[in-house]
């Protein structure tokens, strides 16, 4: 591990937009050439309005990430608010700055129940044809565009139903979220998105991305046996998908289990997929304690628990959703935010930029690889 932290990150070039802070003076090896030594790609989901307005953040995706994913930039509502209108500035600004970086980007997410402008979910209501035609115009438009720099995307986003008695949202009795493309096109929804994706790019790698199925619970078992059931009929089918996206947003108060994960992962892989952890982060307890040399030890053996797994079961690709607890949705999103005030810790850096145990957590869990 010592030698491994005396490589250095090279100086990244300027962008003529003036997005990039001057370069950094050099220090021990961020999470990117750390997984890189060890095969593995460390990168995390970015915002363009704050790679332009915090020269620390910028900085900190330059010190650690070696690969991006728009967290909101590429999403439908981001790209086509307006039927027929594509705005692609936001997403452009992310590949600019990657591009000048030497990053590769992924791409988030093609279709999704969520983040979608009023128009589409109201046209979806107008019967299959007009389902199928907005899919194909945006598939064309957008796969297009970024062709030169996003090699892979999230096709589908989400597409199993949480389980009866889950205390995650969306639950359904039946195997497929209920969604506005389920309502419109029917459970063949999934299928046509990945084949409309292969036509219009042969050499794309397509992921389904999920989450839910991670730990050790009832309800993520039963999440899990779904999601396997679709992968073999879209398998056996001879539907294009390369790869399964999973999410990892984790929660303490779920227990986690080595053992079970390591078999899901498994399985998925013998039906010749690859798996990518999409989205890491963990979120505290509201019963947190008090001390944070405490809570971010909790954080750091959840995360070295579940990715040394991950990576020990062939996961090569590791994302976390976002780099620092200033800026991380567990922070904002008050659906999960801590009591109190508190801010959950569930994220490599703290909300100074300084890398907490969970960063070391990580970082470990690349060397056992």
């Amino acid at each position: 591990m010592g030698e491994i932290l005396r490589l250095t990150r090279r100086s990244l070039p300027g962008i003529a937009a003036g997005l990039l802070a001057p370069p950094a003076l050099a220090q021990e090896a961020g999470l990117g050439a750390l997984g890189r030594v060890r095969g593995i790609s460390f990168g995390a989901a970015v915002q363009l309005s704050l790679l332009e307005q915090d020269a620390r953040y910028r900085q900190a995706f330059a010190d650690e990430a070696a690969l991006l994913v728009p967290e909101w930039e590429a999403k439908w509502e981001a790209l086509q608010p307006e039927e027929g209108r594509f705005d692609t500035a936001p997403l452009d600004g992310i590949l600019n700055w990657a591009r000048a970086a030497r990053m590769p980007v992924r791409g988030h997410a093609l279709v999704w129940h969520n983040a979608m402008p009023d128009w589409l979910v109201a046209a979806l209501g107008e019967g299959r044809n007009r389902a199928l035609g907005l899919l194909k115009a945006h598939f064309d438009f957008v796969l297009n565009h970024a062709r030169s720099q996003i090699r892979d995307w999230d096709v589908v986003n989400e597409p199993i139903a949480n389980p009866p008695g889950s205390d995650l949202p969306e639950r359904g009795p039946g195997p497929l979220r209920d969604t506005p493309w389920l309502r419109a096109l029917g459970p063949s929804y999934i299928e046509t998105a990945f084949r409309m994706a292969r036509e219009r790019d042969p050499t794309l790698r397509l992921t389904l991305n999920e989450y839910g199925v991670e730990e050790d619970t009832p309800d993520a078992a039963e999440k899990r046996r779904r999601l396997l059931a679709l992968l073999r009929n879209l398998v056996n089918r001879g539907v294009p998908i390369d790869a399964v996206g999973i999410q990892a947003h984790l929660q303490l108060v779920r227990p986690f289990r080595p053992e079970p994960f390591a078999a899901f992962l498994a399985e998925i892989r013998g039906l010749g997929l690859a798996v990518l952890i999409t989205e890491l982060d963990i979120r505290e307890t509201a019963a947190a304690p008090p001390d944070l040399a405490r809570r971010d030890a909790l954080v750091a053996e959840r995360a070295e628990a579940f990715l040394s797994c991950a990576v020990q079961a062939g996961v090569r690709t590791v994302l976390s959703w976002g780099l620092t607890d200033r800026y991380s949705w567990l922070a904002s999103d008050p659906g999960v935010a801590l009591p109190g005030g508190r801010t959950h810790r569930g994220l490599p850096l703290d909300g100074d930029y300084r890398r907490k145990p969970m960063w070391h957590a990580v970082a470990r869990s690349f060397t056992r690889g």
